[in-house]
């Protein structure tokens, strides 16, 4: 197997001024669909788009805002809320969607791999 470089590690998906902010945008990343959030505070976290409790493809359509110092995104279809830092549901830990590495790099946004999962 021949090793990525450092920048097969890091996929590019928008200028930083394009996300809106308390909004979500899907983009197909690595071959998976994420889910990419702008917060009021102007940081950017990214999530696996696949809602775990409808079975679609929804958090980007998510409200987002805050649960004290958390951060999270709220599909409309049901009351949990996700962290968007860690990917775990609020309401349920044993439930979580991946949550990606994310860096901006001369305004523009970019998506590694996945989080390591937090024990």
């Amino acid at each position: 197997m021949v090793p990525r470089s450092a920048h097969e590690e890091w996929h590019p998906v928008c200028r930083f001024e394009e996300l809106e902010a308390r909004r979500g945008v899907a983009a197909l990343v690595h071959g998976q669909a994420v889910a990419i959030f702008r917060t009021d505070d102007d940081r950017v976290y990214a999530l696996g788009n696949h809602d775990p409790y409808v079975r679609t493809p929804m958090l980007a359509r998510g409200i987002v805002g805050a649960r004290g110092d958390i951060p999270f995104v709220a599909p409309v279809a049901h009351g949990h809320h996700f962290d968007l830092r860690t990917g775990r549901c609020l309401e349920d830990e044993q439930v979580s969607v991946p949550a990606y590495e994310v860096k901006i790099v001369e305004g523009v946004v970019l998506i590694g791999h996945r989080k390591a999962v937090a024990a």
